[in-house]
């Protein structure tokens, strides 16, 4: 069975206030991790587009299993079981999750939705829907949420998350989860990574 998801559902909040989310019964949350220095410098600066000339590397968590490309000079961070990655209020979120059966939309919408909306400010659901992508089908949920608060302005900002649930017998889920800020153009970055996402 899943690991229940509202404990990764939090974590989301601490760290960017929106984002990634946990696999779909399982105990992802939604997360937006921003480091401190980011946080502090997202104030004057708006969240942006990730640039065109934006480079991506590979990286594998240290037990292997899986191999996803994430844009070069972004601070990582541990959150539990959880790596991300960050620049400003742009983050990437990648997680495995304990699962035995497939995450569909319908299970998304009713365990992952409910917990993700509960450890959220101003929670928004856009969509819940099965995507294709090179490694696979994945369950794909869209939805907008606010940062965690600046920690010396306490301003929030809007952030468009982006949480990608994909599944393999035997190896479990895997959830990464993108967010920007709203309104930004990161539908190529977006796609860039999800497509480089790779089962090992």
């Amino acid at each position: 069975m899943r690991r229940p998801f509202a404990v990764a559902a939090a974590g989301l909040v601490l760290v960017a206030g929106a984002g990634a989310a946990a696999c779909s019964s399982s105990t992802s949350p939604p997360q937006h991790a921003l480091s401190s220095t980011a946080s502090a410098a997202a104030d004057s600066n708006p969240p942006g587009d990730i640039p065109d000339t934006q480079v991506y590397v590979p990286w594998s968590p240290p037990g292997g299993g899986l191999s996803v490309k994430v844009p070069e000079g972004w601070a990582r961070t541990t959150q539990g079981p959880a790596t991300v990655f960050t620049d400003k209020f742009n983050s990437v979120r990648v997680e495995r999750v304990h699962a035995t059966t497939a995450p569909t939309v319908n299970s998304v919408r009713t365990k992952d939705i409910p917990a993700i909306r509960a450890a959220s400010t101003h929670f928004s659901l856009v969509k819940v829907v099965d995507v294709q992508r090179r490694a696979g089908r994945a369950v794909l949920a869209e939805y907008r949420v606010d940062s965690a608060p600046n920690q010396v302005t306490g301003k929030r900002v809007a952030l468009d998350v982006q949480r990608y649930v994909f599944y393999k017998p035997h190896k479990g889920e895997v959830v990464l989860t993108l967010s920007g800020g709203a309104g930004a153009d990161n539908v190529d970055p977006w796609r860039t990574v999800t497509d480089s996402f790779r089962w090992s």
